[in-house]
């Protein structure tokens, strides 16, 4: 079997670009690396995807949201990450199944238990080998984020960022406690330091982990 990472974080925290400086990381060190997102990865998952992110979407109601979600993952899993796993491929994942809990859990008050049981239906019991929480305060990664939106070319994926900043507060408050109750596999990173820092941080862990 490969080895499968998610990066995860509130918006703004720089986990995408995390997550590719990895991937090129691990490929120099001759691992057959495969990127994924979330949501999206498939046919079907961009077309989801689309509503999702979109703030034309906003006000959608949280149950619905989380279906769409879930659909996303179940067709991501089985058609690409499943796969590429059984034949021995690095997967390092832009969000995972601990967005969902953080998201639709913390932030829009569903119930965890039930949102942990459709994700271990969605992932076939495919669980990440280890996780980077991307950490930042709400503040500062939504002045991230809006930065990158502005200057972004095309539809603007916005709807999580035009959230209050009290949804984002809990958000990370839900990712600080998914770390503590899984310590072996979430590693919290300081998102707040310069991007070499925290690739260099994130390389020594890696290095440690599959030695």
């Amino acid at each position: 079997m490969g080895f499968f990472i998610t990066f995860e974080g509130i918006e703004g925290t720089g986990k995408s670009t995390q997550m590719n400086l990895l991937g090129d990381y691990l490929k120099k060190k001759g691992r057959d690396v495969l990127a994924v997102r979330e949501p999206g990865g498939t046919r079907v998952g961009e077309k989801i995807r689309a509503v999702l992110l979109n703030s034309d979407s906003l006000g959608i109601d949280p149950w619905a949201e989380l279906f769409l979600y879930e659909a996303c993952r179940a067709e991501l899993v089985k058609e690409v990450i499943a796969p590429a796993l059984k034949a021995g491929k690095t997967v390092v994942s832009d969000r995972f199944v601990d967005s969902t809990v953080a998201y639709q859990g913390y932030g829009r008050g569903l119930d965890v238990k039930t949102i942990e049981g459709m994700n271990r239906q969605a992932t076939r019991d495919i669980t990440p080998d280890i996780t980077f929480l991307i950490d930042i305060a709400p503040e500062d990664g939504l002045k991230r984020a809006f930065k990158r939106i502005n200057n972004a070319r095309g539809p603007k994926d916005d709807r999580f960022e035009k959230e209050d900043i009290a949804f984002h507060r809990r958000v990370r408050q839900g990712y600080l406690e998914i770390a503590v109750k899984d310590p072996g596999r979430v590693r919290v990173i300081d998102g707040g330091r310069e991007i070499s820092l925290i690739h260099k941080e994130i390389c020594d862990i890696m290095d440690k982990a599959v030695s």
